[in-house]
């Protein structure tokens, strides 16, 4: 993309405030763009991430941004933390994807005010319905624990497309485990849980909407 700056008027002469301040926003993209800040993997840092031939901020998702050749993100309207970015934010699609899982290659790095300009937003365009990015929302971990906190995950579901189908299939299967309680290994305690979908680890998941969740957790047991 190419922004270009219209004085007023045709007299030679010293820019205005109003276009001096434009100069130096593009200068400063410039140089973000030519030298980006790098990324630093578990930190917990916004994220310059590519989309299409535009550049968008991104949060990385607490646990999921090890490093890993794929992370989990959420798009965000470059003016977040502001109301009207968030109203803005809401007009032009940003809030209504929930966690994506991005590659680290699309990761230009750290996020810096210098972008902005680079975005949908500032294009006022809404975000494509094909970001590039497919769901990383919430997954379902079956656990055995001992009482001082030790033990392992049994059996993993994921990702599920809706929050919610992920707590309804942990609170079905916690039921379920209750009524098998005998025949789990003594001196544990098994149950299911929803959890955050590890995109860094998604092949241990298996999809619950190609799998029979109920034959998964007896073969499990």
């Amino acid at each position: 993309m190419i922004r270009r700056f219209r004085r007023c008027g045709h007299a030679p002469g010293a820019l205005t405030p109003e276009d001096q301040a434009a100069v130096d926003r593009f200068r400063a993209m410039l140089a973000a763009v030519r030298d980006p800040e790098p990324w630093t993997p578990g930190h917990g840092q916004d994220v310059a991430v590519r989309v299409g031939p535009f550049i968008e901020r991104a949060h990385t998702r607490p646990g999921d941004d090890h490093g890993t050749p794929t992370i989990a993100v959420a798009l965000v309207h470059p003016d977040t933390g502001h109301a009207t970015g968030y109203l803005h934010g809401r007009q032009l699609g940003y809030t209504d994807r929930g966690w994506l899982r991005c590659e680290t290659t699309a990761i230009l790095g750290i996020w810096q005010p210098a972008y902005t300009m680079l975005t949908h937003a500032a294009a006022n365009l809404p975000l494509p319905h094909d970001v590039g990015m497919a769901p990383a929302h919430y997954g379902v971990h079956v656990e055995a624990r001992k009482l001082d906190g030790t033990g392992y995950t049994l059996l993993r579901l994921g990702p599920y497309t809706q929050t919610w189908l992920a707590f309804r299939d942990a609170d079905r299967l916690d039921t379920e485990l209750e009524g098998r309680v005998a025949i789990v290994t003594p001196g544990f305690t098994v149950t299911a849980k929803s959890a955050p979908f590890d995109v860094s680890d998604h092949e241990s998941y298996s999809d619950p909407y190609e799998s029979n969740v109920d034959e998964l957790l007896a073969a499990t047991i």
